[in-house]
């Protein structure tokens, strides 16, 4: 294996299906995987009020998604049940550890990516890290709610550190 990707998770509905935020980190996903040879995918997401209340993880829908796509069920690694971005990280270490891989590609949404950077390259020191930003439409109102609250949530980060599990 020459690599892994990631896929971060995002919000689905009541009965699972995506929202076009995940459709569209999948598709992405999806685009980076077909570029590269020897990669394989790790889909985030679990539980969680704000983004997935079924009985199911939330990732299980993406790797799903995915299958339906055309990605060959070999190249599905274990999913990481994680509730926000830095379980995303923390959680998907061991696998990636597991699988002894250096060289990972991250997919997000384009509006998320500033505080996905900063958590996985401390979360992944030492790493071949590469970033991809899904874009989605959203009118300038929402996308300036999205970009509100994601810095927020970066500086208390920075403030507090990266949560541990």
């Amino acid at each position: 294996m020459n690599g892994i990707i990631i896929i971060l998770g995002s919000p689905n509905d009541e009965r699972g299906n995506l929202s076009d935020i995940g459709i569209s980190r999948l598709d992405r996903g999806l685009q980076e995987y077909r570029k590269r040879k020897g990669y394989k995918i790790l889909c985030t997401g679990g539980f969680g009020e704000h983004f997935n209340t079924t009985e199911r993880p939330h990732a299980e829908y993406g790797v799903n998604y995915l299958l339906q796509s055309g990605l060959a069920e070999i190249d599905v690694l274990e999913i990481a049940e994680s509730r926000n971005t830095a379980e995303d990280a923390l959680l998907a270490m061991p696998i990636v550890e597991k699988h002894e891989v250096k060289s990972l590609i991250i997919v997000s949404s384009d509006f998320h990516m500033k505080r996905v950077k900063y958590i996985f390259k401390r979360v992944f020191r030492g790493f071949n890290l590469k970033f991809y930003g899904a874009q989605t439409n959203f009118t300038d109102q929402q996308y300036r709610a999205l970009k509100n609250h994601e810095e927020r949530e970066l500086k208390k980060i920075k403030k507090s550190g990266i949560p541990s599990l």
